[in-house]
């Protein structure tokens, strides 16, 4: 037997000593009067009866003590369900419901964090996490679901219906985990999901999620090699591999414009994100080609009939001679263009009057100018005090409720600073209806996120 038994068997014994004592005393005493007071008309079988029930009341207490070590509902560190426990509770929802998911979300450098920080900011992460995720779920209306620390950092969630039902939740989880922070601690997390249908059995059903969690880590563009990478991107620009999605904007409730968003699409189906990409084109000197490109792609796709689509666009490619000649081009070929090009950059650009005058000639084009993540990037602040730009979009840092609550006077001064000067503003990512208050209640012109997307789509 190992020590940690031994010992367990020890605090047990302990435990129940101490529960008991009273009760035996309770029991002893009660006998004792019983028998003072009543010795002469007492039966003998009494005594044995007493006996009988001191040993009994020493059973029922040990076992008791022992079985309900047995049975163990929450896990100690992370508040849900043990892996024991969640077993059983989802073993029955499977045979029970006639549609059920199961969704896998994983802490992927939970390792490197308990190495880097420390195991007790390991367990802290591992907390926080939870309450971030219950926190998420029940902003989409789902609340009181099974959740169970699988093991790690991995846990497990069910969910009553189809995996179609909440695969757009969990890609958009996704996206919004990027940001999470836990003590100024990076969280990397990775998910999976998966239905009944590919099986009844709970151990094949968990046994696959982790199947699926191992394909797309092995697909993730940071894994790639970097000689890989560069042929990819290039590869991707020459055959115009591009994955175009468009998220409405909104004032007033009214669309008023969509931003474009792209990945390159690889070889073998590897898709690859622009905090990839783009350090490839800056390296290998492609800005201006994949801006041309994407520019191109939008123009091709699009009717004239709808609204401005807006395009992050470098700002060296808006500074290149060879991107403006050929923009002309394409203003002569498709007429008037209705494009806003979105612009930020870390690095500050000193020659500002012939950086004013490139956006004065986009302008008599039609083409709008905005500088992104105002409130993070100090040259952003710059551009808005020198440069005539026509919006202004803050960072993401201030789409979340509570920090835009914490900032909302800094905020509110950079939205009175831009509409002194005639200049609108925008404010992305908008997931609750919270924020959405706040962002209504700081004058913000243009309003982007999920919430309105589904309120929009719920008219």
């Amino acid at each position: 037997m190992l020590l940690p038994q031994i010992k367990e068997r020890e605090y047990r014994f302990k435990l129940a000593l101490r529960m008991g004592l009273p009760i035996f005393a309770l029991i002893l005493a009660f006998i004792f009067h019983t028998f003072l007071s009543n010795c002469g008309t007492l039966n003998s079988s009494i005594y044995i009866e007493a006996i009988i029930l001191l040993f009994i009341s020493i059973y029922f207490i040990f076992y008791l003590i022992y079985n309900g070590f047995e049975v163990k509902i929450i896990d100690d560190i992370t508040k849900t369900f043990t892996r024991e426990y969640l077993y059983k509770y989802l073993t029955k929802e499977l045979q029970n419901k006639k549609n059920y998911t199961l969704i896998l979300l994983s802490i992927d450098n939970l390792n490197d964090i308990n190495t880097l920080y420390g195991i007790k900011n390991g367990d802290k992460v591992l907390r926080e996490v939870v309450v971030w995720i219950t926190k998420y779920f029940a902003e989409a209306g789902i609340d009181n679901f099974p959740i169970g620390h699988l093991k790690g950092g991995d846990f497990i969630i069910g969910l009553e219906g189809k995996k179609e039902k909440y695969r757009t939740l969990l890609d958009l989880f996704c996206l919004k985990s990027d940001e999470l922070k836990v003590n100024d601690i990076e969280i990397k997390i990775s998910t999976a999901i998966i239905d009944k249908n590919y099986s009844q059995e709970l151990d094949y059903l968990i046994e696959h999620l982790f199947e699926i969690q191992n394909r797309k880590r092995e697909t993730k563009e940071e894994e790639i090699n970097p000689n890989e990478l560069e042929s990819l991107v290039i590869n991707a620009i020459q055959e115009k591999n591009l994955l175009l999605m468009k998220q409405n904007v909104f004032e007033n409730n009214l669309i008023v414009f969509r931003e474009c968003f792209v990945r390159l699409k690889g070889e073998n189906g590897k898709i690859i994100h622009p905090k990839t990409y783009i350090k490839v084109l800056n390296k290998l000197s492609l800005g201006v080609d994949f801006d041309l490109l994407v520019l191109e792609e939008v123009l091709e796709k699009s009717d004239s009939k709808e609204p401005p689509h807006a395009i992050t666009i470098l700002p060296t490619s808006l500074r290149n001679d060879k991107f403006l000649f050929r923009l002309r081009e394409l203003f002569e070929e498709y007429g008037a263009l209705k494009l806003i090009f979105i612009l930020s950059e870390s690095e500050y650009y000193a020659y500002t009057k012939r950086y004013n005058a490139i956006l004065h000639s986009l302008k008599k084009m039609g083409i709008q100018i905005a500088i992104d993540r105002v409130g993070s990037l100090h040259a952003s602040f710059l551009y808005l005090r020198e440069l005539d730009i026509d919006i202004i979009r803050f960072d993401t840092y201030y789409s979340n409720d509570e920090k835009l609550k914490k900032n909302f006077n800094i905020v509110d001064g950079f939205v009175m600073m831009a509409h002194e000067k005639g200049i609108k503003t925008w404010i992305r990512n908008i997931q609750t209806q919270e924020s959405f208050a706040l962002a209504q209640k700081l004058k913000a012109d243009y309003i982007q996120g999920k919430y309105l997307s589904d309120l929009d789509a719920a008219k």
